[in-house]
């Protein structure tokens, strides 16, 4: 039983110190492959066929053995690592072209259009809100002054609001108390949601901003706060230096 006790004690803490590191890596990993196996090997066919051309090689139905030595050189050699150069420096220019004046009206242009189309627009507008709240820098929450946690919708549970102003001028004169307007945001879209006035003195204030606070409600929970990964961290480590419950109890017997 003490066996089994310290081997379960080992591998749990173990588990809980490699697993981060593990899935991080393999999610970048995963989007390396996911840009080799879908845009960069088309740019990389691209390229192995100017290399073709240029030493007047044939790319026909036949495709002569240079050719297809090329070819493999260009999509399974070292030299594939090309064209995923060749896409994040395109991922760069168009960021760059979007951020003038004209790319701004071309791409609100575009947008009107899949706005537009049957099945996109049914689709589209969610993506782009996750989207820009996790990548964009001109983010909309700046209508947004602080975030807070009320008990919505009953007292003993708390739920994280985002203030948008005091409350309505009627109300806080005839209850002459001081009020906050509060949206309660919904996952995965933080745009819906419930729109309270609550007491000031009934919010808390969270150590977090409205940007931490939309990114933990559109994952549903899954993205921690840093403020609140750093604690968790310190308890980890508090928890690697001292001994396990298992052993605790092990030294007692």
């Amino acid at each position: 039983m003490r066996l089994t006790g310290c081997f379960k004690s080992y591998f749990l803490r173990g588990l809980a110190v490699l697993m981060p590191t593990v899935l991080t890596i393999g999610i970048f990993v995963w989007g390396f492959l996911f840009i080799q196996n879908n845009i960069s090997i088309h740019i990389n066919r691209g390229l192995a066929w100017i290399d073709v051309q240029i030493e007047g090689g044939d790319w026909g139905d036949g495709q002569t053995p240079a050719a297809i030595e090329k070819k493999d050189l260009w999509t399974k050699g070292w030299h594939s690592v090309a064209g995923f150069i060749i896409a994040l420096i395109g991922v760069c220019i168009v960021g760059m072209i979007l951020a003038s004046v004209v790319g701004k009206s071309l791409w609100r242009y575009v947008e009107k259009l899949i706005m537009n189309a049957p099945f996109l627009k049914g689709v589209y507008p969610y993506v782009k809100q996750i989207t820009d709240f996790l990548f964009a820098q001109n983010r909309e929450t700046d209508i947004f002054l602080r975030a807070v946690a009320v008990q919505y919708p009953r007292k003993g549970i708390w739920s994280i609001g985002l203030v948008t102003g005091e409350g309505m001028k009627e109300i806080v004169n005839n209850l002459r108390e001081e009020y906050l307007t509060v949206l309660i945001p919904t996952s995965p879209t933080p745009f819906t949601g419930f729109v309270i006035m609550v007491p000031k003195a009934e919010t808390m204030p969270l150590d977090l901003t409205v940007e931490e606070a939309m990114r933990f409600t559109i994952s549903g929970g899954v993205i921690t706060p840093s403020t609140e990964l750093d604690k968790y961290e310190n308890r980890a480590l508090v928890g690697t230096d001292s001994d396990s419950p298992e052993e605790v109890n092990e030294e007692k017997d």
